[in-house]
């Protein structure tokens, strides 16, 4: 029986499925504003690269200026986060196509081969190694305290 002033239950179940694509719409509508956030940051980027003299891609300026825009806290890590790890997850995709260019270019590059390789091999090396030893310091600053 229904009380007076009161709404009976919907038994066909459409507020209830309303209810869910407003839900899944407001999620797709968050992801849209993360990835503007981040497509933001690149534009900048490009016109810093196209109003500076200087011989740094435009992808270094949006990342710089995303990571200061998240320092200052202008943008917090909820804002871009789960667009940032989508755009992770899909980033060996991204390399499919240069990886296919360089096969057809096998012959060219098979000239190139040696010195390509003493100069690849000792650079990763390198970058490992610092890498390595800078995440060693950090771990350790971390377990020492932030005071000592």
């Amino acid at each position: 029986m229904v009380e007076w002033g009161k709404t009976p239950p919907d038994p066909s179940g459409f507020e209830r499925d309303a209810a869910a694509a407003g839900r899944k719409g407001a999620c797709r509508l968050k992801y849209v504003f993360q990835f503007s956030r981040i497509l933001a940051a690149c534009l900048l980027g490009e016109l810093l690269a196209w109003a500076l003299p200087l011989p740094i891609p435009a992808s270094v300026y949006g990342l710089v200026l995303l990571l200061g825009a998240l320092k200052l806290g202008v943008v917090r890590l909820d804002q871009v986060k789960e667009a940032g790890s989508f755009l992770i997850g899909i980033l060996p995709l991204l390399f499919v196509p240069a990886a296919a260019g360089v096969m057809d270019l096998w012959e060219e590059l098979g000239a190139m081969l040696l010195p390509c390789l003493i100069a690849v091999v000792p650079v990763t090396l390198l970058v490992m190694g610092v890498t390595g030893r800078v995440t060693q310091r950090v771990r350790r600053k971390k377990e020492d305290g932030p005071h000592a």
